[in-house]
């Protein structure tokens, strides 16, 4: 067949060919596949896709500088397409000409900013010149495009290492170098604290994640996104932590004299079935619960079980949400269990954990702090940023929990939020602010 030179980057026959032979060779089809991309090459040998097949093979037969050709060509007639630009550069490397090999890669990421392919081999390009630093940048980049649940073929796992050990050389290079910039500039003042612009300083040294309050119900605006609030902004907390062996006392004997009232804490209508992540722990007792109050309610008959409790959280100040709060209970975590990410439902409320067994191997994270409880020690925290626990040791972990509102919440709001959830729980005919598993 006589070659008809059509080289317009949209050509339908020569795309339908390089489409058909792409399918062949997914296929295992190789014979058929060279088939069609020599017809394709025989009908048009100037269109862009049949230069930059070309360009390919010279390449790989150690011809970069006649591939160079080729790619450029057909860069030249589709410059639209990121993949002959990345090729052209692949054959500039080849042919050590570094600061053209940018220029292809930056022509190919103006088009697609996130290809991966492009982004690691500039990164690459950038450490051949020696220049560190932007390499760390553009590789930080290649690695934020890679979704968390994307297949990573087995050629690129070592790419990905190195540019995560780069990224990471960089930051704690930068680290350093801002260390001495602020030295003496967090200290000397009375109240000064470093504490927030350490944790500032983590999360852009991208030693710790951002986490934000994602409630699963009422998201109620401009309250500050805290993980641990300061445990002095509650000192009535003292009187129910002075308590806490009479409390632990009569958690164990309710441990120990099991009416049926310790029960699952993912119990029906608590989680959602459909939800994997709690598979393991719903309708189980490896995470069990003894209720002191319950979606508002107090549990007469445990509380009368437990009077020292009882007595201790008269301290405590309650958190009024119809159909939600206050709450209070026993927590118990069985051996070798865990309790995997979540948030919680209502940020206008904090939940409080006072540790009464605490065997070694368990821990607790908020956003990106990790505390261990340690028994007697209350601390507070908002639910509603993710959160997770585990006891790793042979026998089970109990703390007591419930929730009091957030002292950002003026009183006012409280009452309004305590009428708009009782108001949609009427309007619906149920209770709609759940637990769905803390």
């Amino acid at each position: 067949m006589a070659a008809t030179d059509t080289t317009g980057a949209e050509d339908p026959r020569i795309r339908a060919l390089f489409n058909a032979a792409g399918r062949a060779a997914a296929e295992g089809r190789g014979d058929d596949a060279a088939r069609l991309l020599r017809q394709a090459e025989q009908e048009s040998p100037r269109h862009p896709l049949v230069r930059n097949e070309i360009g390919q093979r010279l390449l790989r037969a150690g011809d970069p500088e006649r591939a160079r050709e080729q790619f450029e060509l057909a860069a030249r007639d589709d410059g639209a397409n990121a993949a002959l630009w990345i090729n052209l550069a692949a054959s500039l490397r080849s042919l050590e000409r570094h600061d053209e090999e940018l220029r292809a890669l930056d022509r190919a990421l103006t088009l697609e900013p996130d290809n991966l392919r492009a982004l690691l081999q500039k990164a690459s390009a950038q450490e051949l010149r020696q220049d560190a630093r932007a390499a760390a940048v553009t590789y930080r980049r290649a690695l934020q495009s890679v979704a968390p649940d994307a297949p990573i073929p087995p050629w690129m796992r070592e790419v990905l290492a190195h540019a995560a050990q780069v990224v990471e050389s960089n930051n704690r290079a930068l680290e350093s170098f801002l260390e001495e910039r602020i030295a003496g500039l967090g200290t000397g003042g009375p109240g000064l604290s470093r504490r927030r612009f350490d944790r500032c300083l983590s999360i852009l040294m991208q030693r710790t994640r951002i986490y934000q309050q994602q409630p699963t119900f009422l998201y109620f605006p401009e309250l500050a996104a805290i993980e641990f609030h300061d445990r002095a902004d509650f000192p009535w907390l003292d009187a129910i932590e002075a308590a806490t062996d009479d409390i632990r006392a009569e958690l164990l004997a309710v441990m120990s004299e099991e009416r049926g009232s310790i029960e699952p804490y993912l119990s029906q209508g608590t989680v959602r079935p459909s939800d994997p992540k709690w598979r393991e722990l719903n309708q189980s007792r490896r995470w069990s619960v003894f209720y002191l109050w319950r979606e508002g309610v107090a549990q007469a008959e445990n509380l009368a079980r437990c009077p020292r409790t009882a007595a201790a959280l008269e301290a405590w100040p309650r958190c009024e949400i119809p159909g939600s709060s206050p709450s209070a209970v026993f927590s118990i975590l069985d051996a070798k269990t865990r309790i995997p990410p979540h948030t919680g439902v209502n940020n206008t409320r904090l939940l409080v954990h006072l540790p009464l067994v605490v065997p070694p191997g368990c821990g607790f994270r908020v956003g990106g702090t990790q505390r261990e409880w340690v028994p007697g020690q209350a601390f507070v925290f908002d639910d509603t940023i993710e959160h997770e626990a585990w006891n790793g040791s042979e026998v089970p972990r109990a703390v007591m929990i419930f929730d009091i509102w957030n002292p950002a919440v003026s009183a006012q709001e409280r009452a309004m939020v305590g009428a708009a959830v009782a108001g949609m729980s009427e309007w619906y005919g149920r209770p709609l602010l759940r637990e769905d598993g803390r």
